[in-house]
């Protein structure tokens, strides 16, 4: 997927960002998708209006949607401060509910929902990292949209992300989204809560994260009730998916179309990334992996490699080290230089049976369908 920065100065406000991004993750709290126990079915239809609209003009979206334990205690009768146990059951009986909702709200805008759970594991372990990824990536490819939940029936306080701000950064960053949307019950990141300060400047454009900014940040919305998060978790999310070339929207979620809304000129935040996505992901595969083998290639492979192309198992000549799918491994040319760094496709006693052999020989030879090349041109960092 291409990857279109999105701090230039043509694209450094909220309303034009939006229109920039190729592929973008919104987040949807609870305050907004439950209305007195229940789905807010008029607000979500909306939504799905807003996100069908964008996919009409060739985006592709994620949504990261709370709302289970809440319309899941609605059901069982249970108060905000139950026991663990309680809300796991909670979240078992709402993400029915949840889905339910936003299976009426997206088919009603001609679209098709497919419900995705995570845990923290899945994208801080590099084997279920790539296993999320390839799922969503083939989501999104059948035109579906994904909605993403934290799977509270069964995280532990020690394997929780600990809000949906944070779940959605991560699913940004999983997805190589350019532009992170949190919808909150304000319109942007203020010099001071607005509900409680009425001299609080609004902030529209947000170009670094440092402590000055992150101190204006309130606490959660007590009022709602329903959630967890609030501006604090928000900038936190920021923060994250912008270590991944990914800019962030806060918005205000109250209007019925809040996409729209910032589309002709609401007012909201957009806090800036400093590089793409593309661009940030291969300078974490440069930077702060470890190779735990190398592949030895041919010259014709290198010169497709100069080339901008993926490395075939074709042109592969040795395989050395143990490593497994995923992996960070070094790249090596004829003369034995090291060319770069990668992430192989597959795992060292795979490769090793593929070496050398044409992509459509590979799934006879490894029993299973899985990538045509040793590594993805995607994952791969060239030296020089």
């Amino acid at each position: 997927m291409t990857s279109i920065a999105l701090t230039t100065p043509e694209t450094a406000s909220p309303a034009a960002s939006l229109r920039a991004a190729r592929r973008i993750v919104i987040k949807v709290g609870s305050s907004l998708v439950v209305d007195r126990k229940a789905p807010a079915t008029v607000w979500l239809a909306g939504l799905a209006v807003d996100i069908a609209a964008l996919r009409a003009k060739g985006r592709q979206v994620v949504v990261v949607s709370s709302g289970a334990v809440a319309l899941g205690r609605g059901r069982l009768g249970l108060e905000k401060n139950a026991r663990l146990d309680e809300k796991q059951a909670a979240a078992a009986v709402g993400q029915s509910l949840l889905m339910q909702a936003w299976e009426a709200a997206l088919a009603g805008a001609g679209l098709t929902p497919g419900q995705v759970l995570l845990t923290r594991d899945d994208t801080e372990r590099r084997r279920r990292w790539l296993n999320a990824r390839a799922t969503l990536e083939a989501l999104l490819k059948l035109g579906v949209v994904p909605v993403v939940n934290e799977n509270d029936t069964v995280a532990t306080e020690e394997i929780r992300y600990g809000d949906n701000d944070r779940l959605a950064a991560r699913t940004a960053q999983l997805v190589r989204a350019d532009l992170l949307v949190l919808l909150s019950d304000v319109d942007g990141l203020y010099t001071a809560d607005p509900r409680r300060n009425p001299t609080a400047e609004h902030l529209p454009l947000i170009e670094t994260l440092g402590p000055d900014i992150l101190a204006m940040a309130g606490g959660a919305n007590a009022d709602a009730g329903v959630g967890t998060g609030g501006m604090a978790t928000k900038l936190e999310a920021a923060r994250i998916a912008r270590s991944a070339g990914c800019a962030t929207l806060i918005v205000s979620g109250l209007a019925t179309r809040p996409l729209s809304a910032v589309a002709t000129g609401a007012r909201a935040s957009l806090i800036t990334a400093p590089a793409t996505p593309l661009q940030a992901y291969k300078s974490w595969i440069a930077g702060s992996l470890e190779p735990a083998g190398a592949l030895a290639i041919d010259d014709g492979a290198a010169e497709a490699l100069g080339g901008g192309r993926s490395l075939l198992a074709s042109g592969v000549k040795r395989v050395e080290g143990r490593f497994d799918r995923g992996d960070c491994v070094r790249v090596i040319g004829a003369d034995g230089g090291v060319l770069g760094v990668g992430l192989a496709a597959y795992a060292a006693d795979e490769m090793e049976k593929i070496r050398g052999r044409h992509s459509g020989e590979i799934e006879g030879l490894v029993g299973y369908k899985g990538p045509g090349v040793a590594i993805h041109r995607d994952d791969l960092v060239l030296h020089g």
